[in-house]
């Protein structure tokens, strides 16, 4: 099974999109491709999509039952231990590396040592 969901795209790919994938809300197609045809559909999306978004989402045999990638989003995949999170960014931050502000690590949003209950508890 795959999902393709995108967004601020041209009329012309969600067209094409409809060739292989059924589209059940406006942005949002659906269907069953082999590996090799959901590989030449993403490149064709990725190609296509413009300065829109797009992500695409398919069953995979791993912890999470699934693998992902976008594309065009300013959300990060991270791979954290085989599993795969999503990186938002902090818009403050965003702003302040806009007007060339140099940020620290802990500023960055990067966890500091001794940051838990359980870290405070073993210092005592």
């Amino acid at each position: 099974m795959v999902v393709i969901v995108v967004a601020a795209c041209p009329p012309g790919l969600r067209g094409e999109l409809t060739r292989w994938l059924l589209e059940v809300s406006p942005g949002t197609f659906v269907g069953r491709l082999s590996k090799r045809v959901r590989e030449r559909v993403w490149q064709r999306v990725v190609e296509g999509v413009g300065t829109g978004r797009a992500t695409i989402v398919w069953r995979a045999n791993n912890e999470q039952g699934l693998e992902f990638l976008t594309h065009g989003d300013t959300w990060k995949v991270s791979d954290f231990d085989g599993i795969s999170l999503i990186t938002r960014p902090n818009p403050q931050q965003t702003e302040l590396r806009r007007k060339g502000v140099k940020l620290s690590d802990s500023d960055e949003g990067g966890l500091q040592q001794g940051w838990s209950m359980a870290s405070r508890n073993r210092r005592r």
